[in-house]
């Protein structure tokens, strides 16, 4: 396989400030076929180099490979189903609409929440501050936000369309805790990241000592913190949960989220226990439920157009991005999987030059796995 001009991709992305640095993998078969680190992984306060083994915040990759994956755990434990109310859990999200929402619209993002609230600028008020037990950045922060969430009015029935939903995940993350008694943190750590054995993945708790990463990309100058981040959640609104929500929060490096896809890419195809093939075969699909939605359960699927897998991935593949610059997509017919972890929100969010660079790059990987001739055949169509 000829990865020379995804090399070529990677090195201009970097010249060009499109991301401070980058992370890259590639299996196919169950093989690695490239793996490669450049650029920094921080330019503030000092620059220092990337590498293979850097922790990222991995943003709203923690959506798909920790809360959906607790909540599909759940279900093959048969502790609750896709079709179950979500008030039959949080019992507070109820009245109304509300009633007819289930963990299914959920993970699909068709519950008629809200995309976004920024819930941290009400905990960092003045109001909270003068309290006599801090909030912000603890569990009773997000404890607080699970109570707005669950007065939030709909903003369409459920199952009329999908939105894209921090909050849902957020009700997710506490759908886990109040159904399993343990914190989202220690549930997703006890029963996915140490069996796996995923030992530079974690929540970073703010309520607990760091777990001390050997080293992390930085993300954002961020001016309501007031520094540069760094080994703390970029998103403001997990953050202000302790570092702990269903929406954001996760740390991890290149081998970790490979050993992670690889342990489910197995148990869709039946090679592993870890989880049912039936399962996945389900939540893995397009929810032809909501109508126009690309979205399978926890998961993306590639768009008609304009998809950030590029345009040679099959119809059979699964994918989601994260803010900070990670993105995973997985092709299940021809078992080949990128992993791409940067930090292109360091130092500022505005740069949003990774848009367009996303597609080129999978385009670049599928036609280096594929070989030139069907690579082009498919480029074509």
């Amino acid at each position: 396989m000829d990865f020379s001009s995804v090399d070529r991709l990677l090195t201009r992305a970097v010249r060009q400030a499109v991301f401070p640095g980058a992370a890259l993998l590639v299996r196919q078969a169950g093989e690695v076929v490239y793996r490669r680190a450049c650029g920094l992984r921080c330019r503030e306060p000092q620059p220092a180099p990337m590498t293979a083994e850097t922790v990222f915040d991995l943003a709203s990759l923690t959506k798909p490979l920790a809360t959906s994956l607790a909540v599909f755990l759940l279900i093959a434990q048969e502790r609750l189903r896709l079709n179950d109310p979500v008030s039959r859990f949080v019992p507070g999200f109820r009245g109304g609409q509300k009633d007819r929402v289930t963990i299914r619209h959920l993970l699909s993002h068709a519950s008629g929440l809200p995309a976004w609230r920024p819930y941290f600028e009400a905990l960092s008020s003045s109001e909270h501050r003068a309290t006599e037990r801090p909030v912000l950045g603890t569990r009773l922060g997000r404890e607080w936000v699970y109570a707005q969430i669950q007065r939030e009015p709909l903003d369409a029935m459920p199952g009329e369309r999908a939105v894209y939903s921090d909050l849902g995940f957020m009700l997710l993350g506490a759908l886990v805790e109040r159904l399993s008694g343990h914190a989202l943190d220690d549930y997703c750590r006890q029963h996915i990241f140490a069996p796996l054995g995923l030992h530079a993945t974690s929540f970073v708790n703010l309520d607990k000592p760091s777990p001390g990463f050997a080293s992390c990309a930085a993300t954002e100058r961020c001016a309501w913190r007031g520094r540069v981040v760094c080994g703390q959640v970029h998103d403001e609104n997990a953050y202000a949960m302790g570092g702990v929500a269903g929406h954001a929060g996760v740390f991890s490096n290149l081998d970790d989220v490979d050993r992670l896809v690889g342990c489910l890419v197995d148990c869709y195809h039946g090679r592993q226990a870890f989880l049912p093939a039936g399962l996945l075969h389900e939540c893995w699909q397009r929810d032809a439920r909501v109508a126009g939605s690309s979205r399978a359960l926890g998961w993306d699927t590639p768009s008609a157009q304009g998809s950030s897998a590029g345009r040679l991935f099959s119809a059979r593949s699964v994918g989601h991005l994260g803010f900070t610059g990670t993105s995973v997509w997985i092709d299940l017919e021809r078992q080949v999987h990128v992993i791409l972890l940067t930090n292109r929100v360091h130092p500022s969010r505005d740069n949003t030059a990774i848009r367009a660079f996303r597609p080129r790059l999978h385009d670049a990987v599928l036609r280096a796995v594929l070989g030139r001739d069907e690579g082009r055949a498919l480029n074509d169509e």
